[in-house]
């Protein structure tokens, strides 16, 4: 498998597995052979070593499920990693897969205080202008409905009234919350994605893909886990008119809560998936499906593969000392060195004895140190073969040493460039 960072996430063109105690020790770790810290990178091998002797290797991973699916993904939201996928950057039609954007634009509203759960609502005429076979949570024109009930008629029963109804409350007309959807799109780093309605209709500016949908999925789970609870609703009553929830891995899978599932014509049937087992949490995008039944039972599958085949992998916490590194030229001669953000990795269950880390940094290092830039890069191998790799910083600033020691450092580093051999 091969895995590469991507904005906050890590893509693999192929597919990781098991769950693995987040005190377990980081990979083997080897800085670049042109660094300056060989002796010590030798000692810490050597250790490291001993640590991983007794961890066994298991047997090649089984084949991944063969889906009738136009294009598909499973995304690791514990790691940020992309397990597998066909097709995942395609552009397609989302249906009501739209409607987790609408979602998410209405609990940034809520987190913001410009909307509150118990505010009525007035339904507008636009809301009901689409009745011939849509789905719908039944409001009337001019209705009074509170955000909570909109909300879980968005989520739950997939109104496109109740869709429409929350975006001209929020952003004034439906032309100015399309709007609001697309500069979301672009902060999320949404590179194949572009909204013309809040709903999910057809048109051809209406599009997005796999890739995108497990992003904008992850960023909800994520910015606004106090209202996700509403994903895994099986069913809600308006009007007294009961309607189920049309994700169907809320009943097959018992560690399923969410998300979405959407269906046209066009875009056949569609089903954003997620589900955690303990801390571990995967997300399914499922697109073009054939048939409802396939929609959950590939859905179903793609989760199955992950959970029994992958382990989210704890390696590094947030500004964790990874290791000192030697600074020419500062008020002080070294600096620790760590990451910006928690360091997980999704490792095919019994590999991690594998997993080996090589520590690339630019040298020599000059003050003065600006803990906001990165001075290197940790790349991850896994059998020998590129994994992923994650940017990482020193842990405090450093200023540069008086003219007299930058001089003196100024000598030093000549020396080591024109001498190595004799110098320490």
């Amino acid at each position: 498998m091969r895995c590469t960072s991507f904005s906050t996430a890590v893509r693999c063109t192929a597919p990781p597995s098991q769950a693995v105690p987040s005190h377990s020790p980081p990979p083997h770790f080897l800085y670049n052979r042109a660094s300056f810290f060989a002796v010590t990178v030798m000692k810490l091998l050597a250790l490291l070593s001993l640590l991983f002797s007794s961890i066994g290797f298991a047997a090649p991973l089984p084949a991944a499920p063969s889906l009738t699916a136009k294009a598909y993904l499973l995304y690791d939201y514990s790691t940020g990693q992309v397990l597998l996928e066909q097709n995942a950057d395609t552009r397609m039609e989302p249906a009501s897969l739209t409607k987790l954007m609408t979602a998410y634009l209405a609990f940034d509203a809520l987190e913001h205080d410009t909307l509150k759960l118990n505010d009525q609502l007035i339904v507008p005429q636009n809301a009901l202008r689409n009745n011939n076979g849509e789905s719908r949570m039944l409001l009337k024109v001019g209705q009074s409905v509170s955000v909570a009930d909109l909300l879980r008629g968005l989520i739950v029963q997939s109104g496109n009234d109740a869709a429409i109804t929350l975006a001209v409350n929020i952003a004034g007309s439906e032309a100015g919350f399309v709007e609001q959807m697309n500069k979301q799109a672009a902060r999320l780093g949404l590179a194949n994605t572009h909204f013309s309605n809040p709903v999910g209709l057809s048109d051809a500016q209406h599009y997005s893909s796999a890739h995108d949908l497990a992003l904008i999925a992850a960023a909800i789970v994520r910015d606004y886990a106090q209202f996700y609870e509403l994903f895994a609703l099986r069913e809600f009553t308006f009007n007294n008119v009961t309607q189920a929830n049309r994700n169907r891995l809320l009943w097959l899978d018992p560690n399923a809560d969410g998300m979405k599932t959407g269906h046209t014509e066009t875009a056949g049937f569609c089903l954003v998936g997620s589900a955690k087992r303990d801390t571990h949490r995967l997300i399914s995008v499922l697109l073009g499906a054939p048939s409802d039944a396939l929609r959950s039972s590939e859905s179903q599958q793609l989760i199955n593969y992950g959970f029994q085949n992958f382990d989210a992998v704890s390696l590094y916490k947030k500004e964790q000392v990874v290791t000192e590194l030697r600074i020419w030229k500062g008020t002080q001669s070294h600096v620790e060195v760590g990451f910006k953000q928690a360091i997980s990795l999704s490792v095919p269950k019994g590999q991690l004895g594998k997993l080996k880390a090589t520590l690339e940094t630019r040298q020599p290092l000059l003050a003065p140190i600006d803990s906001s830039v990165a001075i290197g890069v940790m790349k991850f191998t896994l059998n020998g073969k590129a994994y992923a790799e994650f940017a990482i910083y020193p842990l405090e600033n450093v200023s540069a040493a008086n003219v007299f020691a930058r001089g003196w450092d100024s000598i030093r580093l000549l020396i080591i460039k024109y001498w190595p051999k004799n110098s320490a």
